[in-house]
């Protein structure tokens, strides 16, 4: 006599192995959300840490100090410091008396943003060296 259909035993491996599938599948799918959202989370740290980055090179004048705070989750952390000095003289007044010289100095920039991510905290760093006036 032949049976027709699947016996109890091979509906009940047929189930397990369904189950298997969709769990490593739902495992994957929420893999590649957590990635999703932190490679947002590094989009929006660089964003604002050129935001930070430019408005400190752009100040006028170019001040060396260390400033920081919080933003929208993340904390920023911006230090503006003199790497080396010198002084220039303009070739337009050489010829004049009492010719007038200018201090320059060459200024590191650097912004730090951190914010807390599932395995510690995350960085994103910038820095960058400008030239600006030299502190009197």
């Amino acid at each position: 006599m032949r049976s027709r259909g699947f016996t109890l035993l091979e509906v009940l491996v047929g189930v397990v192995i369904a189950a298997l599938a969709l769990g490593a599948l739902s495992a994957a799918g929420l893999t590649g959300l957590g990635i999703t959202r932190t490679t947002e989370r590094y989009q929006q740290a660089t964003a604002l840490a050129r935001s930070h980055l430019a408005m400190a090179v752009h100040a006028d004048p170019l001040l060396a100090g260390d400033w920081q705070g919080a933003d929208r989750g993340y904390s920023w952390h911006v230090h503006v410091a003199p790497l080396d000095s010198t002084t220039i003289r303009p070739i337009d007044t050489l010829t004049q008396r009492g010719s007038s010289v200018f201090p320059i100095a060459l200024y590191a920039v650097s912004v730090r943003i951190t914010w807390p991510g599932s395995a510690g905290y995350r960085e994103v760093r910038l820095e960058t060296e400008r030239i600006g006036q030299a502190a009197r």
